[in-house]
């Protein structure tokens, strides 16, 4: 199977085109953004796996260190880059989302050409799909324990103080913090997939506050806020 379109829906990436992708499923339309790194050793290690059939794996963009920006899934198909997950209650990520893979291994900070590439798409799908900040997400979060990208190099107050993520609340920290209340406040700010208690703390901070340390803590309910109103 290959693409039908045989353009780029975003303006200045390159078309390259991924037989890797399948209809949405039941009707979707993209709602969510879904942001990875590709723990390869270059963009054209991840370029060439994200269009092999054999590795039955994909995103609709991938955005190497230098800023250049590949297409390989027309964003109204659904390409493979989430796997097992849960948003928000809801399933099969990848009818939902429009997945951008970044090319980095983890272990780094994220080039400034790259970010800039990735805040130029970001505006265009977000304006074109009508995604609001809170809809732009990372792997870690839809499937927290299994997956840890875009990691604690991503420099997500960057995206929300443009209005690309959701950010930061200035509010209050709650005067009771148990477990349980960081349960219930982080399945409603989106967090629902099935995690320990440990492991959702880590996908929570991860997102939120990498550079947090110990037990749960008041602190960490605060960026819940913002996504929940």
């Amino acid at each position: 199977m290959t693409s039908d379109t045989g353009r780029a829906d975003q303006p200045g990436a390159i078309w390259h085109p991924s037989p890797n992708f399948g209809p949405r499923r039941d009707g979707l339309t993209p709602s969510l953004i879904v942001l990875h790194y590709t723990a390869m050793d270059s963009a054209k290690a991840a370029l060439d796996r994200l269009c092999d059939p054999a590795a039955e794996v994909s995103a609709h963009y991938l955005i190497g260190a230098d800023g250049t920006l590949w297409q390989m899934v027309a964003e109204d198909s659904r390409a493979w880059h989430a796997g097992a997950g849960e948003w928000a209650g809801q399933d099969d990520i990848n009818s939902r989302s429009i997945g951008i893979e970044l090319d980095n291994r983890g272990t780094h900070p994220f080039s400034e050409p790259q970010t800039a590439a990735l805040e130029a798409l970001m505006r265009g799908i977000m304006q074109r799909r009508d995604i609001p900040p809170a809809g732009v997400i990372g792997h870690s979060c839809m499937a927290p324990g299994r997956k840890w990208d875009p990691g604690p190099r991503f420099d997500w107050d960057r995206l929300a103080r443009q209005g690309l993520a959701a950010g930061l609340a200035s509010a209050f920290p709650p005067q009771t913090v148990t477990s349980a209340h960081f349960r219930e406040a982080a399945a409603s700010a989106g967090f629902t997939a099935p995690a320990d208690d440990l492991t959702l703390l880590a996908a929570v901070r991860l997102r939120f506050r990498p550079w947090a340390r110990g037990p749960l803590s008041a602190e960490d309910f605060l960026p819940l806020h913002p996504l929940t109103r």
